[in-house]
């Protein structure tokens, strides 16, 4: 990850949003699955390796070339979200998989 500082702020928002629910819940347990609802989120969108998943979908199957890694290393030193290309298969999967997991983390919270 070329920007450390955008980690360790979602790492603060993070435990900023444990402590609230914390504090509204009076509940360890509903911290700690704040806790790792949030982890493997932040992990997931923060830590994968852009350079192969910056790809058309139906090419996730075969290995980074390395003319593909070239142009990543490029596009990497554009900051924040500006470097990622718009594909609507990973768009749909990310909205799918975050909208799941967070529908039941609310549910299991307000509970």
């Amino acid at each position: 990850m070329a920007n450390h500082a955008v980690f360790r702020s979602s790492l603060v928002c993070l435990a900023l949003v444990v402590v609230v629910v914390g504090i509204c819940t009076q509940s360890f347990r509903k911290m700690m699955v704040t806790y790792l609802v949030g982890v493997v989120g932040i992990g997931g969108v923060l830590l994968p390796d852009w350079a192969y998943f910056d790809r058309d979908f139906s090419r996730w199957g075969t290995p980074v070339s390395v003319e593909e890694r070239a142009s990543a290393n490029a596009t990497a030193e554009r900051s924040g979200f500006a470097r990622l290309k718009r594909y609507p298969m990973r768009l749909a999967a990310y909205a799918t998989i975050y909208g799941f997991a967070l529908y039941n983390w609310w549910g299991f919270v307000s509970s």
